[in-house]
């Protein structure tokens, strides 16, 4: 019997009998530019449909103080510095993708924030375009998606408005400063994702974006995770069960000190699992397999040698991991960088469908 893809993805996260691994990826813009030289004819969406993806996001809510503020400062040949939307400078690539450089940062003290900033995120309320998220829950709808809420969380945000040195600083030194800052970005976030209910529609789940990792462990001990940042990932995931949605946490990073905390707060699913930063699903789902559904954890450095026979063995491998507790989606541990061939791509499809079915 085959399922729906709303059908396949709640059966997953619920750890119930499902046809096949549901699947999603993310290949960067310049991955798909490589692919055009090796085969593959179309953007992004089309990859996905090539895919058969399982999931389509409807929104992306990020709140900013200033919508559309992009001042140029100064440029070259390959970059600009710019203050953003975030009232923050920062030089970015102007040809490909990057992680920019932060110069500087607005909103650097308790006081910039109660007199500046706060007001100016208050003031603009509801930022998402609810005609566009109407539009792409029909094109979902067509095709039987599991559709979703996505956009950033409270750490991610204040970090995007900060810098992690300010945030991190404030978390020991002003803790009662990073909670204002985070119950005011979660209750503006969840204004965005009320205003697409309000549109009469109604997701499979809420999908949010925070690292709270890095390749080392976490930014922060579990005590203040909890203390400060925990409470609102709590609120926005009761707040999705509350509407019959799941709920899925995207984190970079070595997070395995967080994990329990992620079970006692009700989440869903974890994404994507990052295999370079030590996550492993081998090790992971014998632990937290009935309680947690795992989505990704498929290593890119590994996939990035186009080597089949160790692409071969880390797919299949962490396959039937995931899979032994019906709770696996597929997806690379990060998104797909261009050093995987076209081919080498096809041939990790290739190994998804064969071995992520189910009897």
């Amino acid at each position: 019997m085959t399922l729906t893809s709303r059908q396949r993805v709640n059966a997953a996260m619920e750890h119930r009998d499902h046809d096949r691994v549901p699947r999603f990826d993310s290949p960067w813009p310049e991955t798909i530019e490589r692919w055009h030289t090796q085969g593959f004819e179309g953007d992004r969406e089309t990859f996905r449909d090539w895919l058969l993806s399982d999931i389509a996001m409807l929104c992306w809510s990020w709140p900013v103080p200033y919508p559309g503020q992009e001042k140029i400062i100064s440029e070259d040949e390959h970059t600009k510095v710019v203050l953003d939307k975030m009232d923050k400078i920062q030089r970015v690539w102007k040809h490909k993708s990057g992680t920019p450089e932060h110069i500087g940062f607005g909103c650097d003290s308790r006081d910039k924030w109660d007199q500046q900033y706060k007001p100016a995120l208050l003031s603009h309320a509801v930022q998402i375009d609810s005609d566009a998220v109407e539009d792409q829950a029909v094109r979902a709808r067509e095709k039987q998606q599991w559709t979703c809420l996505a956009g950033i969380e409270s750490f991610e945000a204040i970090r995007q408005l900060m810098g992690d040195q300010i945030t991190l600083v404030a978390m020991a030194a002003e803790p009662d400063w990073i909670r204002d800052l985070s119950r005011t970005y979660t209750d503006l976030i969840l204004l965005d994702y009320q205003a697409v209910l309000d549109r009469g529609l109604q997701p499979d789940g809420v999908w949010v974006f925070g690292d709270v990792g890095y390749n080392h462990g976490t930014f922060f001990s579990p005590q203040m995770y909890r203390e400060l940042i925990w409470p609102d990932h709590v609120r926005l995931c009761e707040w999705a069960h509350e509407r019959d949605m799941k709920f899925i946490y995207h984190t970079d990073g070595d997070v395995r000190a967080f994990l329990d905390l992620f079970v006692e707060a009700g989440f869903d699913c974890i994404q994507p699992m990052e295999a370079k930063a030590g996550m492993d699903v081998r090790e992971l789902a014998p632990r937290y397999g009935k309680e947690l559904a795992f989505f990704g954890n498929i290593d890119m450095t590994v996939a990035s040698t186009n080597d089949l026979d160790k692409i071969e063995h880390e797919v299949v491998s962490k396959l039937r991991a995931g899979m032994a507790n019906q709770g696996y989606l597929f997806h690379s541990d990060h998104s797909i960088p261009p050093q995987v061939d076209w081919s080498t791509y096809q041939f990790i499809v290739s190994l998804v469908e064969r071995y992520g079915r189910y009897e």
